[in-house]
């Protein structure tokens, strides 16, 4: 797994060469500027979209913030079982990055396990938003989809395609928990 100081060093070092102040850096990945400085100085740890974010408003990749090397490979990558870059997106979820040496990318595909909480299963499911459109693909087990309001269990073999500008998250509905194909597009990639 990746270290928050590092990361958070990294996203320091960034802004400040980009000449943001905390106050636009917080606004850029919506939250407080409060939050915004306890993960700059790794006091909280950052979710997906929280990096996501910020490697976008500093022009550069994702990976370059988690790894501090940016990705070489144009021609293609692979990545052979088991071997993905671990990044955590949310609590419990392990999220495992299938393309992080690719450069360029126009998109960010993760393998995800998600944990079965029995907390969870009649709790409000936390959202979230992000820029781009998201593709998920269930490999095993079960999910309950939350999305702008709707909720839909969904099965091994079944899909969803998203506006992920809108509210959504998801919760492992399965006692063995939930394995999927997620696929995150970025803003722009639209033809």
């Amino acid at each position: 797994m990746y270290n928050i100081a590092e990361i958070s060093e990294r996203i320091h070092a960034m802004r400040d060469l980009c000449g943001y102040t905390t106050e636009e850096m917080a606004e850029a990945t919506d939250v407080t500027v409060e939050e915004y400085i306890k993960c700059e100085t790794g006091q909280k740890d950052f979710s997906f979209t929280f990096l996501y974010k910020c490697a976008d408003k500093f022009g550069i990749d994702m990976v370059e913030l988690i790894t501090g090397e940016n990705p070489h490979l144009t021609d293609f990558t692979i990545v052979h079982d088991g071997k993905g870059l671990p990044i955590k997106r949310r609590a419990g979820f392990d999220y495992f990055h299938l393309a992080s040496n690719f450069k360029g990318k126009i998109s960010e595909p993760f393998l995800v396990s998600a944990p079965y909480k029995e907390e969870e299963q009649d709790a409000e499911i936390h959202t979230s938003v992000h820029e781009g459109q998201e593709f998920d693909y269930i490999l095993t087990g079960s999910l309950k989809f939350k999305y702008n309001g709707h909720e839909e269990n969904l099965i091994a073999g079944d899909s969803v395609y998203y506006d992920s500008g809108k509210p959504h998250g998801m919760i492992a509905t399965s006692k063995d928990g939930c394995t999927f194909l997620a696929i995150v597009m970025k803003e722009g990639s639209k033809k």
